[in-house]
């Protein structure tokens, strides 16, 4: 009886971590590119990432490839937001958004404004 109760528990406990480290769910994963395309769509903007500005097309690029990269580690767009999009994993530093009046907003502050127009 003892070994079934183990038995059990790590069965379960194996479902919870695939659970944790699943993929976004194809409904999340087209929340996520609709985020994405926003960035790309946008004129004028620059997308500041380690000191270095790059246009809305290649921001695109940049976070499409990331997300290819890490997206396993995140289940919705709002975690796409905080785990790839708003700040560099190897420096840490803030990625930012230069609007066409040259003041810079956090990446975060930005998709997350637009993640909210989305949800709405």
């Amino acid at each position: 009886m003892r070994m079934r109760r183990r038995a059990w528990l790590v069965v379960v406990s194996g479902w919870m971590v695939a659970a944790a480290w699943a993929a976004p769910s194809p409904a999340e994963r087209a929340r996520i590119e609709r985020l994405i395309q926003f960035v790309e769509a946008q004129n004028g903007i620059r997308f500041v990432r380690n000191g270095s500005s790059y246009s809305p097309k290649d921001a695109a690029k940049f976070l499409r490839g990331k997300f290819e990269k890490m997206g396993e580690h995140v289940n919705t767009a709002q975690q796409f937001i905080e785990q790839i999009a708003s700040k560099s994993s190897t420096s840490g530093e803030v990625y930012r958004i230069r609007l066409t009046d040259g003041s810079e907003i956090p990446s975060a502050k930005f998709l997350g404004d637009e993640l909210k127009r989305m949800d709405r």
